[in-house]
């Protein structure tokens, strides 16, 4: 059984904060069930450092943010991406690692 089928939306909460909050300085191999129920491998950050400039408009509405989905930035693809929090599988981070370097772990 999978525990986190039985998880409460307040630990689901728990665990996007978590999440988001080690993003913010590493990079994190997160694998996911697409909505079409394809797997999905996925490197990905949230490390200011790693993220591309964004350019403001004032024409432009700003993102709505969500409770359920997370949007991060895929280090292979060089977009931004997001996934559903519930349908994470595994995730795996090396705590300290630069891009080059967590690309030979």
């Amino acid at each position: 059984m999978n525990i986190y089928t039985t998880w409460a939306d307040k630990d689901w909460d728990k665990f996007s904060n978590w999440l988001s909050g080690i993003l913010k300085t590493e990079i994190v191999t997160v694998t996911f069930t697409k909505k079409d129920g394809t797997e999905r491998v996925m490197k990905c950050t949230l490390e200011p450092s790693k993220l591309p400039v964004v350019t403001v408009t004032e024409d432009k509405k700003p993102r709505k943010e969500s409770t359920t989905s997370m949007r991060v930035f895929d280090l292979d693809k060089n977009e931004w991406r997001s996934f559903t929090v519930k349908n994470v599988k595994h995730i795996s981070t090396v705590i300290g690692l630069t891009g080059e370097e967590h690309d030979k772990v």
